[in-house]
């Protein structure tokens, strides 16, 4: 048994499977996921759990490299907050090239968040010098 970390088996099974260049994508509790796509679905309720605390989870087991988010992600509260837990600040795209993004994904992760725009992709790294 996992001392601490994520304990979701689901997902902490495709975690493992990642590698460098993979993207991940948390999304919220709307965005459109094709068909094709592996989701671990934690979406319980509408705001339950939260998009930041997802992330903020699922930052504390892989390595980012780079980040995406759409443009309307600053008129969102809490914009800052994804750029302050990232080595650099996500690159903002208009939100129909972020969607698009999402079919090249390994692995989406659907939270209960119900604020629009609430995405990121995330382009997985190593823990070592490349």
């Amino acid at each position: 048994m996992k001392r601490h970390g994520i304990i979701n088996a689901p997902l902490s099974g495709h975690l493992a499977r990642l590698g460098h260049t993979d993207l991940v994508v948390v999304a919220d509790a709307g965005l459109p996921v094709p068909a094709h796509l592996p989701v671990v679905d934690l979406a319980l309720v509408y705001g339950e759990p939260r998009f930041t605390t997802v992330l903020d989870a699922l930052l504390a087991e892989i390595v980012v490299e780079h980040a995406w988010v759409s443009e309307p992600v600053d008129d969102w509260p809490a914009a800052g907050w994804i750029d302050e837990r990232l080595d650099s600040p996500a690159e903002r795209l208009p939100h129909d090239e972020l969607k698009a993004m999402v079919g090249r994904a390994q692995l989406v992760i659907r939270t209960g968040e119900d604020t629009a725009y609430s995405n990121v992709v995330l382009r997985c790294g190593v823990p070592f010098a490349v």
